[in-house]
């Protein structure tokens, strides 16, 4: 089963790094790649910008895939909720996409149809850590599957 996390922007170092070390767990799991969205730093008004970044990331999810939308008000997921829902997707080989948006969300008209909305909570989280949460998520769900001691 492939994984993409598609998501806006790039990351700042520190950022970066730990996004790297949770891109790097999940792989011998499976194969998983990270697309960065360029911003749309030159659009007048915030609307504007997530509209063109949501139609960015629409045109980079890849055929076929399950889109998982991060979206504050998506369903909020425990571990062992992804878990489950990891092991559908595997089980069914369906490719999975994990969509973030930028700095100011997504547009509201993005989620494609079929997709799922995931909310990490009610709080506004900077993206960058989003992706590192993501991923980190990803990869805990894992070994909650591979039953594996790094969850407890």
């Amino acid at each position: 089963m492939k994984t993409t996390l598609l998501a806006v922007g790039k990351l700042r170092p520190s950022y970066r790094e730990a996004c790297d070390d949770y891109l790097r767990r999940p792989r011998r799991y499976g194969p998983i790649e990270e697309r960065e969205i360029r911003e749309a730093g030159r659009a007048p008004n915030s609307g504007l910008r997530r509209r063109e970044e949501s139609a960015r990331l629409a045109r980079a999810l890849p055929a076929g895939s399950q889109c998982v939308v991060l979206d504050r008000s998506g369903s909020p997921w425990s571990s062992e909720q992804l878990a489950q829902r990891l092991e559908r997707w595997r089980t069914a080989a369906t490719p999975v996409s994990l969509v973030i948006g930028g700095a100011f969300g997504l547009d509201p008209d993005f989620p494609v149809p079929g997709s799922s909305r995931w909310s990490l909570g009610p709080l506004t989280l900077p993206h960058e850590l989003v992706r590192v949460i993501v991923l980190e998520q990803w990869y805990r769900a894992w070994t909650i599957l591979r039953g594996e001691p790094y969850h407890k």
